[in-house]
């Protein structure tokens, strides 16, 4: 599925992500062998130490896919072009990209909900689901919100590293949905004004957990 000449995208996974650019040049069993990677922002070569964690993308030539994977740098080679090793998981871990929405995935994670000119008292709630553009919210009945209103989401976002990121994102209600339940109702909400740093921090937690499902036999892609 990944061969010879093909572009892979990487991306850091510390506080400041770096997006950077290579060429698969050789592979050996599940071992990579790239090109020095490009910062796309300032075009220089990329200094990358072993053992430096990464995000890697790259499209399917034969059914132009696009699919995602979890690596990190085991060493640097030195042959006809200097190149460095990644880790590949096989092509049984593989995440299939959605490209024209961001992924939504099933999570149970407690929020705290802040309003943003004092109409009703912070409360918090549990997500049903949550991606890089959205989540969805089961709130008492006995809370008022409105279609369209504005509101400040805090989130505490486990990862599998043992850390916990937590994020303020400004969010705003789509809908209120009832379901069968006398207590609660489910809101989706959409996230507006969100900052790079913080979309690709929900981008990182969503993909681990996508990788955690499919080792567990919850989804096929």
């Amino acid at each position: 599925m990944l061969n010879i000449g093909d572009v892979i995208h990487l991306e850091t996974t510390g506080d400041n992500v770096e997006k950077l650019k290579c060429k698969l040049v050789e592979r050996k069993g599940n071992q990579l062998f790239i090109d020095y990677p490009i910062n796309m922002t300032t075009g220089r070569s990329a200094f990358l130490m072993i053992g430096t964690e990464l995000i890697a993308s790259f499209v399917s030539n034969k059914d132009q896919l696009a699919f995602r994977f979890q690596t990190e740098v085991t060493g640097r080679v030195k042959e006809n072009i200097p190149m460095l090793s990644l880790s590949y998981p096989g092509d049984e871990q593989l995440i299939k990209i959605q490209r024209r929405e961001y992924v939504r995935i099933p999570a149970t994670l407690d929020v705290a909900i802040h309003p943003i000119l004092n109409e009703f008292q912070p409360f918090t709630a549990v997500t049903t689901d949550i991606s890089a553009g959205g989540s969805a919210i089961l709130i008492p009945k006995t809370v008022k919100l409105q279609e369209n209103q504005e509101l400040y989401v805090w989130f505490s976002l486990p990862f599998q590293n043992g850390a916990i990121e937590h994020i303020k994102v400004h969010s705003k209600v789509i809908r209120i949905l009832t379901v069968e339940n006398d207590v609660f109702v489910k809101v989706p909400l959409k996230f507006i004004d969100i900052d790079e740093k913080t979309r690709q921090t929900l981008i990182r937690y969503c993909f681990q957990q996508q990788i955690q499902m499919k080792r567990k036999g919850l989804i096929t892609e």
